[in-house]
């Protein structure tokens, strides 16, 4: 299935239905009085997450969502029906933002929270509701009050724990093959790696981590260039941050050191609190230059680093596409991630968070 993590919709919920004026006739009563019933209300939006999803799609290709009309009110005593409620199904870490104002409404990062975004007007009054001593006769009634509607961007960001940071051909996809069970597109030129790929990384039966590759980065990426910017949002909620550098680059007229130095401007161009999210640094495709030269090579590229950027963080020289040094790794990464709090599930929604179980029935319009 295509991977989408963008979306624009458009939900209205149901208008509530009309109050009716309406007198009891009958032959035996002359004085039967008001018996006009109220509108039903109208159907609500709402949003729920769904663990069993992975992709935007479904709302590439219908964007309208529409909450059903309540019924009208009827004589002889008789309200309307309410309107079916629309439950709008969505990948877990889904945020939804009101698209005029930029507001984040909902953020369903977890399983089956649900969450109203579009609450259905309320039903119209019928003249029985205006009966008093004083009139034993209205003839008034109320029309039912509009739907919410709104208009809706979506936007995935993936949950994981660990996210995979670097160039193009870094190799970030072949430690996440390496290390895990996700079998992401490898290959020997860039941007193999055109969505986000995750992988649970198992340290032993009872303890795992989720692993994030998003594709590379290149110079200027802020600016627009290469893929952009556009999937680090993807690592905006993980824990840790792997920088993987390629020490071996195969194009001659490449600086590991440059490049390195470059994704760290990117990162700080892009969001410096992003920038300032744990970051360690791995070493990759050290088995490519000879065993009397590596020692060297690596002290020399770390010194020279953390002279230009004044990083002073774990270092892990890896050969990801034979698996040398990444056990070593993934235990230090899980240590790691034990000792850090898990960012609170985020409850800042002006949205009603739902707890029971709404009608799921769906209009909707393409």
């Amino acid at each position: 299935m295509k991977f989408i993590d963008e979306a624009k919709i458009y939900v209205k919920a149901g208008d509530g239905g009309n109050g009716v004026a309406s007198f009891r006739r009958e032959k035996f009563a002359p004085l039967g009085g008001p018996d006009g019933g109220d509108g039903g209300r109208g159907g609500s939006v709402y949003v729920i997450g769904d663990r069993n999803l992975n992709t935007l799609i479904d709302y590439r290709y219908a964007r309208k969502f529409l909450g059903q009309r309540g019924e009208n009110g009827r004589g002889a005593d008789c309200f309307g029906a309410g309107g079916n409620d629309i439950v709008l199904r969505m990948p877990v870490g889904t945020v939804i933002f009101d698209q005029n104002s930029e507001q984040v409404l909902v953020d369903l990062d977890q399983h089956d929270k649900k969450v109203m975004v579009a609450k259905g007007g309320k039903g119209g009054l019928g003249n029985l509701r205006f009966k008093s001593s004083t009139n034993r006769a209205p003839r008034q009634c109320t029309k039912g009050e509009a739907g919410e509607e709104l208009e809706l961007r979506l936007e995935l960001r993936v949950l994981a724990d660990v996210g995979l940071l670097g160039l193009p051909n870094a190799g970030k996809s072949t430690l996440i093959r390496a290390v895990s069970a996700a079998r992401p597109k490898v290959a020997d030129y860039p941007f193999t790696t055109l969505h986000p790929n995750l992988g649970v990384v198992r340290v032993d039966p009872d303890k795992s981590f989720v692993m994030a590759d998003v594709p590379g980065l290149i110079e200027g990426a802020a600016d627009g260039a290469g893929l952009g910017l556009r999937f680090l949002k993807h690592l905006q909620r993980t824990r840790l941050l792997l920088h993987v550098v390629d020490l071996a680059p195969i194009d001659p007229d490449a600086d590991p050191l440059r490049d390195a130095q470059a994704i760290v401007g990117e990162l700080l161009k892009h969001d410096p609190a992003f920038a300032a999210k744990p970051r360690w640094l791995v070493l990759n495709k050290v088995d490519l230059i000879p065993e009397e030269e590596r020692g060297a090579m690596i002290a020399g590229f770390l010194e020279a680093y953390k002279k230009m950027t004044g990083y002073d963080g774990p270092v892990f020289p890896i050969a990801a596409i034979s698996g040398d040094g990444t056990k070593r790794l993934i235990f230090a990464v899980y240590e790691m991630l034990e000792k850090m709090a898990r960012p609170a599930p985020q409850n800042n929604s002006p949205a009603e968070e739902i707890d029971d179980d709404a009608p799921a029935s769906a209009v909707a319009e393409e």
